[in-house]
């Protein structure tokens, strides 16, 4: 079955809001709620597409979109490759010019108020549930005790994906460190991710787990838990990470890091190549700031992992 290139776009406001639009009578799924956009056409760019479907269908200009994911689909008519942009600005008065209907529908938690949704679309719904910041623990430079009186500062001015991370701790001592950054992460419905401790993070009910290169390789099923993270670092270990079935990845390391001097780095280049046509969302992890998330999503990812600079 031949695949059908495709171009959809997640508008998205200021408050995390996407735009779903209804397919409009005589289509095939009529009445399906979706994300705008259509066919690629021979010699347009994923770009060009995008700009053309928003303007034919909703009236507006792009301004401002990044490249996100890809997914493929398999309809009883149509194999559909499904390239994702995040669109955040845009002018004009929006409008459906063929007819259909839109709606502004909020992230998870929060249930979506249409239905019912294309097919394809599930597992972009449950993405985009996931913030753009994802803050790796620093205990080994702070202590517990002020890793502990920074964690709710940083949890109530928005974090809301945190990993617990700390090779230097027995097992006994990160248990009861998770124990007591669960209330705080609850408090506020943020996600507990326990690095590479499947075993523990089932135990004490963390939100997920993530996975080591070499958890990666050698496993053979997805663990049991809500969220899987991978922490990959090539093309490959990425791409097994989604056949594993991971939820999202980090990707590392971008720039130099004051943790590994001297190693080698990816770099924006390497770190777009690997990135472009990922089926997860990426987290960009190595060397980075606050101040490089736009970098961060013109090369194709998610979102930006700090470890000394989150706290």
């Amino acid at each position: 079955m031949k695949t059908v290139e495709v171009v959809a776009a997640v508008l998205q406001r200021a408050d995390g809001s996407f735009l779903l639009a209804q397919r409009p009578e005589g289509k095939v799924y009529a009445g399906y709620w979706e994300f705008p956009g259509g066919k690629v056409e021979a010699g347009e760019t994923h770009r060009a597409v995008l700009n053309r479907e928003l303007e034919e269908e909703l009236g507006i200009t792009v301004l401002k979109a990044y490249p996100w994911v890809t997914r493929e689909f398999v309809y009883p008519h149509a194999k559909v490759r499904l390239n994702f942009f995040r669109v955040t600005d845009w002018q004009g008065d929006m409008h459906g010019k063929e007819g259909q209907a839109f709606a502004w529908q909020n992230p998870a938690p929060a249930p979506l108020n249409v239905t019912p949704i294309l097919p394809a679309n599930a597992p972009i719904l449950r993405a985009l549930s996931l913030p753009t910041f994802y803050a790796i623990s620093n205990v080994a430079e702070l202590g517990v005790d002020e890793f502990l009186n920074r964690l709710p500062v940083a949890l109530a001015q928005g974090l809301r994906l945190v990993q617990l991370r700390e090779k230097a701790l027995s097992r006994e001592q990160l248990r009861d460190l998770a124990l007591k950054m669960l209330p705080l992460v609850r408090a506020h419905d943020a996600k507990l991710i326990i690095n590479a401790d499947i075993e523990l993070a089932q135990e004490i009910g963390a939100d997920g787990v993530q996975l080591t290169g070499n958890q990666i390789a050698n496993l053979t099923e997805r663990p049991n838990l809500a969220w899987c993270g991978a922490s990959c670092h090539s093309a490959a270990e990425l791409r097994r990470a989604e056949i594993l079935g991971c939820d999202f990845a980090l990707l590392s390391p971008v720039l130099p890091t004051q943790s590994h001097p001297g190693e080698p780095t990816l770099g924006w280049g390497k770190f777009a190549e690997i990135a472009s046509g990922a089926s997860i969302p990426i987290f960009a992890l190595g060397g980075l700031t606050y101040a490089d998330q736009n970098t961060v999503w013109e090369n194709g990812a998610h979102g930006i992992a700090l470890l000394r600079a989150a706290w």
